[in-house]
Parts: structure tokens; sequence; C-alpha cells
């Protein structure tokens, strides 16, 4: 299929039909910067007659994968979104997140099928920086908006995904006068599935998008159903707390529960005690134990610092029996915490 361009659309401020987009797609492959032509490759994907696109995971759970994804699901969560948010023609959106995934690739479709008016700006840590207009509407990963946050007011409205968000983070958001949101969702069902809002008003718990419903496996586990997505019982090894078919709380995963002594300790929530009084970057994870079969061990990137202190926010056995620091964390090219390839490196022989 070849999607159709809505025809309010503009792209850093041009009005663009299906020819314009082709022609500015083309100059980003011939003459643009390594994000630039990012962004040609897709348009020009997305305007093939194919019905799918070649997409990739982040590789924050894992090595990346391929994966396609058709273009009508695409469009479908696109639609999703414009009316979960009231989101439709006219508008203004920022783009600063790269089109090699699946968060950037989403941005675009929304606007090219929704008719937003959109500029882009090469992907970076603080991307509202040099803005020269209030936006109505950007997504953003927590590193982004952590650095953003005496610009963030230049957007009326932020969806932070990509990874967890510390409690700091909530905080620093309030009277920020930008209402924000977090999203849940994986490359496998074209972006966010799940909304839970931050700012003005708090919530818990995740809230369905469109269509969407939820289940548990015997694990406890969420399992996705997204018809327009084209999406039944997708397994995740997300352990959640169903409220009810169309909302939950997660708990953590289940790949990264310790069990430590017989007792079971979900990092996640460890990792949510711990936010408000480490600084640096950090992640709780277990290693074996001849005693307790796994201990609970807590990584801290940078310099060596008191840390203990934060433990009086834990219960007994969640307090870490080991602290070890490492200069950098290892990053996925999404730029995500890798978990195993730091702890690969730290425990290196």
């Amino acid at each position: 299929m070849i999607p159709k361009i809505h025809p309010t659309f503009k792209l850093n401020g041009r009005h663009l039909d299906h020819q314009g987009v082709m022609i500015v797609a083309y100059s980003y492959v011939k003459e643009g910067t390594e994000w630039e032509k990012e962004v040609g490759d897709f348009l020009l994907n997305w305007l093939d007659d194919f019905d799918v696109m070649t997409v990739f995971t982040s590789g924050s759970t894992g090595s990346p994968r391929q994966y396609k994804l058709n273009k009508q699901h695409m469009i479908n969560s696109a639609i999703m979104t414009g009316e979960h948010f009231d989101l439709g023609p006219g508008t203004e959106a920022l783009c600063c997140l790269p089109l090699s995934y699946i968060a950037g690739k989403m941005m675009m479709v929304r606007a090219l099928m929704l008719g937003w008016e959109i500029d882009l700006v090469k992907p970076n840590s603080n991307p509202l920086k040099k803005a020269e207009k209030r936006y109505d509407f950007t997504a953003m990963t927590p590193m982004q908006v952590k650095k953003s946050l005496k610009n963030i007011h230049k957007t009326k409205m932020v969806l932070i995904g990509g990874a967890a968000i510390r409690s700091q983070l909530i905080d620093d958001l309030q009277h920020k006068h930008t209402k924000a949101f977090h999203s849940y969702g994986m490359t496998e069902t074209a972006s966010h599935v799940a909304i839970k809002q931050l700012y003005p008003k708090f919530e818990n718990e995740y809230t369905a998008v469109g269509d969407i419903s939820f289940l548990q496996d015997n694990r406890d586990c969420l399992v996705i159903n997204a018809p327009s997505l084209g999406t039944n019982n997708l397994v995740t090894n997300d352990i959640v707390e169903l409220i009810d078919e169309h909302k939950f709380k997660i708990l953590g995963r289940i790949d990264d529960v310790i069990n430590t002594g017989g007792i079971k300790i979900h990092p996640d929530m460890v990792e949510q005690k711990l936010a408000a009084h480490i600084a640096q970057r950090f992640f709780i994870t277990g290693m074996n134990d001849e005693d307790l079969g796994e201990k609970v061990i807590l990584i801290v990137e940078g310099k060596e610092s008191d840390v203990q202190q934060a433990f009086t926010a834990l219960d007994k056995y969640e307090i870490p029996k080991e602290v070890y620091f490492i200069n950098s964390f290892e990053e996925t090219h999404t730029k995500k915490v890798d978990k195993r390839s730091t702890l690969e490196r730290l425990f290196r022989k």
C-alpha cells in the first residue's frame, strides 16, 4: 500500500504533498547528515508500495531484532494516539527522536496521517533548548526530559517513553505548565498501547489506548490484545497488577526477579525507592550466592560515593549485599542502559 498524506501536513514549516515529501526524502538521503539520511530512508520506505516496514527492536531486553510491521497497523496506532490526546490537523509537533527506531518513526507517521505541522531536529539530550515556539506535542526519552527541564515549557504536552521514569523526574515536572504522560509499549505494537498521566494529575496505573485490552497469564505477566494493531494474546514478561481489562500497574519484569532466600524481590520497585537518594545512574540486579541462591546487588555509574544512607528506604530483604561502581554504563542503540553488557564488562576476568 502507498499511504496517503494528509492535506494539512507540514514538514519544517512547508506544506508537502506526496511528490514534495519524495523530493525532500531523496534530498535527505543524497545530501543529508546521518540523522537526516535516516529520515529520508524512512519516508521513502513509508511511501513505497509494500504493505509492511522492517523495524528493529531497541535491544534493551536482548539483542536487537528485525520485525515487520504492517503499515495499516501503524496508521491505526497513529489514529488512536490522535484521538486519545485530541491532537488533530494543525497540531504543532517536534520530532527529536531518531527515525531508526519505532518511537521516531511513529512521530512521523502521526504527522503524515493526522495532518500535523512537524519540525525535525537532530536527536540530542536537550532538543527544546533552541526551540523558538511552543509546541503542542513532543515525544521524548526520560534522559531528554531530565536535560530539558529548563525548556520543557516550550511544549504543551510531552509523552515520555523508552525507559522507566525515576520519582525525582516526576517531582521535577511539577508546576512546569506542561502536561506529562508516560507510555507503555514496544516495537511489536507499533509504539504505545497504554498511557499514564504524570502531571498535572498523577496516575499510578496505565490506561489502554483505543480498542486495546489486557489479560494476565499464569505468571501474572501482561497479555496484550490489540486487534487494530494485528496483535492478539501478545505475552510480555512484565509482571503487573491487573486492575481491569483496560488498566494495570507494572510491578517489574519476570526475568529480572531476584529470588533471595525464598523472598522474591522486584528490582524496579527497589530502584524506585532508591531513586530519590542516589543522584548517579544505577540499577539493581541479582548475583548467585551459595547461601541465598541469589543476592541483591547495586551497580552505580561514576565515582565511588556513600550510598549506604539510601538503604534506610528499603525493606530488610531489599538491601543490597554488595555495591559496585563502574565508570560508565554500556548503552543500547537507543541510549538505554544495557545491563547485560555492563555486568559483563564489570565482572570480566
